[in-house]
């Protein structure tokens, strides 16, 4: 399968035009995804040194991308669509938000086989979106105690 991957916000956190910090999982879960035999683009708003910072920092992880910002490496801005021919987006701004690494290559796993029923990929993931989303720390919770009960 050919995967696009966006870089902000889904292997690292958003700082633009900043590196923000890894999001766990994210490159390991790739790695995994190539090892798999998936062929992955880098597709992301970054061009110029910004990207190639996006490529140099997953490259220096052991990722490498068969291409970035475009279908295949050949090929000719100029002369091509904008269009990118993947068969799937990983991409922060999915409807519902990234999900959890973990249920993103479970949902790669049930696509390989044809399901593309998000209730289903869900379920065979064993995870619950609930769940999945970050807990707030505990300073935030508290100041969230403290304005609800007027201090």
């Amino acid at each position: 399968m050919i995967i696009a991957v966006d870089f902000d916000g889904t292997i690292v956190e958003h700082e633009y035009p900043k590196i923000g910090r890894p999001i766990p999982f994210a490159i390991d879960t790739l790695l995994s995804l190539q090892k798999d035999g998936h062929i992955l683009i880098l597709w992301t708003v970054r061009d110029g040194d910004l990207l190639q910072e996006a490529i140099d920092y997953c490259s220096k992880r052991g990722l490498t991308f068969y291409a970035a910002n475009k279908n295949y490496p050949e090929e000719d801005p100029a002369k091509a669509s904008r269009k990118l021919t993947a068969d799937l987006f990983i991409d922060d701004r999915n409807v519902g938000g990234l999900p959890d690494w973990g249920v993103i290559y479970n949902a790669v796993r049930a696509a390989e086989k044809g399901e593309y029923s998000f209730e289903k990929i869900m379920m065979s993931a064993g995870e619950n979106m609930q769940r999945s989303r970050r807990k707030k720390n505990f300073f935030i919770r508290l100041g969230e105690m403290f304005e609800r009960n007027g201090y």
